[in-house]
């Protein structure tokens, strides 16, 4: 087993590489790891007999989920630099996914398609996903009529004309928690600079603001561009830095950005 610290845009993970023997992750392993580390989310790099590697995430509070895009751009990126090649094929809880170098620390990956009918987010009502009739209120604040994507795990982005002195952190878990999301739910908060560029932060469940999110960055956009107001091609910059999103017109949504690398650990 391998570990490392690594961060996608800020996004920062544990990855492991768990391709030579099995190792066991639970909720206790991950609250114990986290006495001594930082990370927004555990990765974790297994055999596959159709990809490099079966690509698994968890969030910090120990919970599995089936998509993280930042943590993919990270894996593709390890993949990459192993192999030496210009691609690797990851083996998801969505299928295959391919990440590309795209230059130096750069890596673009294949989130898959973006559903947006209300089973696939899941929503425990029937509702028009476009502009959810839903609302939020913290500190004389309120925010409403969210869209509703999943892209392998459950979004809701807020349109807001301005992100300062929103209160996220008081925001996110009232949706995170909300019956609406049997599942749960990351909510983003966008602001439209124009049609090609967003400002935007997410509550992710299990594991709170981070400095990035790439499912959410993706969601962002495809919500956006359902509403009229964003092209398929934008730029987003996060608490960490830009990430680039391209939602193509077979429904499949691609992320890129930069990728660091910042050491081994020992856990």
């Amino acid at each position: 087993m391998r570990a490392l610290k690594m961060n996608g845009t800020g996004n920062a993970f544990l990855l492991i590489d768990a391709r030579q023997g099995p190792v066991e992750v639970d909720a206790e392993t991950i609250t114990r790891w986290r006495q001594s580390h930082h990370f927004d989310q555990v990765l974790m790099l297994a055999p596959s007999q159709s990809g490099d590697a079966r690509y698994r995430i968890w969030n910090r509070d120990g919970g599995e989920v089936g998509a993280c895009g930042n943590g993919a751009r990270c894996a593709g990126w390890y993949l990459m630099r192993e192999s030496g090649k210009a691609t690797a094929l990851l083996d998801t809880a969505y299928g295959l996914t391919q990440a590309r170098r795209t230059a130096d620390n750069r890596v673009s990956v294949d989130l898959g398609p973006a559903r947006t009918d209300w089973r696939d987010i899941p929503l425990a009502r029937e509702m028009d996903t476009i502009a959810l009739d839903y609302s939020l209120t913290a500190s004389g604040l309120t925010v409403s009529r969210p869209g509703a994507v999943s892209m392998g795990n459950p979004h809701i982005v807020f349109d807001v004309p301005d992100l300062t002195g929103l209160p996220v952190e008081v925001l996110g878990p009232m949706a995170e928690y909300d019956p609406l999301f049997p599942d749960g739910v990351n909510a983003g908060f966008m602001q439209i600079r124009d049609r090609t560029h967003i400002r935007l932060r997410v509550w992710e469940r299990g594991a709170g603001l981070t400095r990035a999110c790439g499912t959410g960055a993706a969601a962002a956009i495809v919500a956006g561009h359902r509403k009229g107001r964003l092209d398929r091609q934008c730029h987003v910059s996060v608490d960490g830095g830009d990430l680039a999103i391209d939602w193509k017109e077979n429904n499949h949504v691609w992320l890129e950005g930069p990728v660091e690398l910042e050491g081994d650990v020992t856990l």
